[in-house]
């Protein structure tokens, strides 16, 4: 099975390697940065703790953005208006503090770059004891969560704007991926496939999470796209099983439904393999804590100062569910640990296209 896949990525691969301008069909974002966004990626802006900026970049293990509340919040009621928050001073985003973060994993494939961690999340304006909520371009209303946010990374050799990605947050873990290429068989879409959110991070983005404490750089294989389950090869193209999350929804006349059982994977169908790995110390961006807005170096909880309060121009929180039309339901959070429940779907790659059959 894996050699197979490996045979997929080495051909899409040779594609991309060979230039930096030109990219598979879905892989390049369209149109333009959103309102509150510098019109390309930046380094060494000016520091500004109240920004409402919504550019990620993710470059490398000290180099990368996530999206965190602009003033203390739950993720499952801000996800709307989520801002950026660097490692680096850049993209007129908000500065992460250095010693937010107890343990960074960096991973680069053919398909995707990805990073997971831990850390004292609270700084970033996420609550203690919030479990998180899941981030994409996609969202209720069609126009990403947060609305007008916008990714970025240098992996392929320039800055390029990617269309597909997916982050999951919590008050202590996170873990992003970006979706840098695609084939006929694996799109971006599909690579970041983010209507799992209640699977949690090593279900959706598999790798090594046992690095609390480490700080490291790594190739990997690619990992199958997420909730995806070989299960055949049917006149030499694979067939896939994949999964949609349990859901119970109310509809506007007032009437309940279901979507999925009980039946749940336990994991990944595998977690790929990392190889060139590097480690460091720590990352560190030198900027003096009282200069974030920050009273102390605490580790726990920390007091913010100076942070603004402001939204874009919708406020309605949304959460993601399995429904075919993207994110829904207003407000739900989701498990950045994992556990959900799901049910089975046959997927079968007769075209040599993917298409995930999701029901409601």
């Amino acid at each position: 099975m894996l050699s197979r896949l490996a045979v997929l990525v080495a051909l899409a691969a040779s594609s991309v390697t060979a230039q930096t301008t030109t990219f598979p069909e879905g892989v390049i974002a369209t149109g333009t940065q959103g309102p509150t966004n510098p019109a390309q990626p930046t380094l060494g802006t000016s520091i500004n703790q109240t920004s409402e900026a919504r550019l990620l970049s993710i470059n490398s293990v000290d180099d990368f953005c996530l999206f965190a509340p602009p003033a203390l919040q739950d993720i499952g009621n801000s996800e709307t208006y989520e801002v950026a928050w660097c490692t680096k001073p850049r993209n007129n985003a908000r500065v992460i503090p250095d010693g937010t973060f107890t343990g960074v994993s960096f991973l680069k494939t053919d398909f995707y770059v990805q990073v997971m961690g831990y850390g004292n999340l609270t700084r970033l304006n996420i609550p203690e004891g919030d479990y998180g909520g899941e981030l994409d371009p996609h969202g209720q209303f069609g126009d990403g969560n947060p609305i007008g946010g916008n990714v970025t990374s240098n992996v392929t050799g320039s800055n390029q704007n990617f269309a597909e990605w997916m982050q999951y947050i919590s008050y202590n873990q996170f873990c992003i991926r970006v979706c840098t290429n695609a084939n006929s068989t694996y799109s971006a879409a599909a690579m970041c496939w983010h209507e799992l959110d209640e699977m949690g991070c090593e279900f959706v983005m598999p790798g090594n999470y046992q690095l609390n404490g480490t700080f490291e750089s790594c190739d990997a294989d690619v990992a199958y796209p997420p909730g995806w389950y070989p299960t055949a090869t049917v006149n030499g193209t694979p067939v896939f099983s994949t999964f949609a999350q349990r859901y119970t929804g109310t509809l506007t006349d007032g009437s309940v439904y279901t979507v999925g059982d009980t039946a749940t994977p336990t994991a990944p169908y595998t977690v790929p393999s990392s190889s060139n790995c590097a480690t460091q110390a720590t990352i560190s961006n030198g900027i003096p804590l009282t200069s974030l807005g920050l009273a102390t170096a605490a580790t726990g909880t920390s007091a913010h100062t100076g942070t603004s309060t402001g939204k874009a121009a919708s406020s309605s929180s949304t959460g993601s569910s399995s429904s075919s039309t993207g994110s829904s339901g207003a407000g739900r959070s989701v498990n950045v640990v994992g556990g959900g429940q799901w049910f089975a779907v046959a997927l079968s790659l007769v075209s040599g296209v993917g298409a995930i059959a999701l029901f409601q």
